[in-house]
């Protein structure tokens, strides 16, 4: 089933986290995203997103590039790294607070609410007795919602719900919501395939877009693997059947949790991709996450 694209046709992307090697819950993202991009006709783009230093494991954008390769996944255009691209970041908080839609905050995270929405404290300048830290996004009295591919109409009321949210760290660092949006606007992503986990920051992202004059993607947010405990998946274990010298099993589980069981002839990792992208449709897909394949306790 195609989607509707813009002039440039259909472009996807996958975009990881260097914070650990490839495990059953992000190879299910990268196979739902990738199969999107094939049956449309479309580009399939990688981007590593290592805006977060003190959380990256060393070699590990490399090996997550290198795995998704061996199990067939290669991308159309060479991998856009995020941290590459802080100077751009910074000159649109720059012009965000320029024209006040964005104001410096300095208060702790020990200082926010049990609800965790901001209540405001610094939106009209910093107390007397505060430093800036952070820098902080304006949000506007509105209800907004889209209409995601898998999991269908979703509606948030920023303000009641999130409060004015940060766009660049007390660490300096820039925060995912604004480098993601930038980022997707820069690749041309006309739809984005991602975890449910990312569901409730997509509103954040719609808001960005339109505070910033930028067109929005499509949305699908795929079933959320989850552990026994109903964890989410975040690291691999011994248990996880993601092995790149062995890349069948792996792709034949992340199909049957996408919705689709595979024919028994399957025999290989080249005939496995010709039957998934003829097969593939995203209304199959679950809405509900699901424990993966694997027994662990991580």
């Amino acid at each position: 089933m195609t989607v509707a694209t813009q002039k440039h046709g259909y472009r996807g992307r996958f975009a990881p986290s260097p914070t650990g090697d490839l495990h059953f819950g992000s190879l299910v993202a990268a196979v739902g995203s990738f199969l999107q991009a094939r049956v449309n006709s479309g580009q399939w783009l990688l981007r590593v997103e290592d805006l977060d230093p003190p959380r990256e494991v060393p070699g590990s954008a490399v090996r997550i590039i290198d795995d998704l390769a061996r199990f067939g996944m290669e991308p159309d255009e060479p991998v856009l790294y995020q941290s590459e691209r802080t100077d751009l970041y910074q000159q649109c908080i720059n012009r965000l607070l320029a024209v006040d839609k964005a104001y410096w905050c300095g208060c702790s995270r020990s200082e926010m609410p049990a609800g965790g929405i901001y209540p405001g404290t610094c939106s009209n300048g910093l107390p007397v007795d505060k430093q800036p830290r952070a820098i902080r996004l304006r949000v506007d009295q509105r209800e907004l919602g889209f209409a995601d591919r898998v999991q269908g109409m979703v509606s948030q009321d920023l303000t009641k719900e999130v409060g004015d949210f940060i766009i660049r760290r007390a660490d300096g660092l820039i925060a995912y919501q604004l480098a993601v949006v930038l980022d997707d606007d820069q690749q041309r992503i006309t739809e984005v395939v991602r975890g449910a986990d990312l569901l409730d920051s997509t509103h954040r992202q719609i808001y960005l877009q339109q505070l910033l004059g930028l067109p929005a993607p499509v949305y699908a947010h795929l079933p959320l693997v989850v552990d026994p405990r109903g964890k989410k998946l975040s690291k691999r274990v011994q248990s996880d059947p993601v092995d790149p010298a062995d890349p069948l099993p792996a792709l034949l589980a992340s199909m049957r949790f996408l919705g689709h069981d595979a024919p028994a002839e399957i025999s290989c990792r080249d005939t496995f991709w010709r039957w998934a992208i003829d097969n593939w449709r995203l209304d199959q897909v679950p809405a509900g996450s699901a424990s993966g394949p694997i027994s662990h306790s991580a």
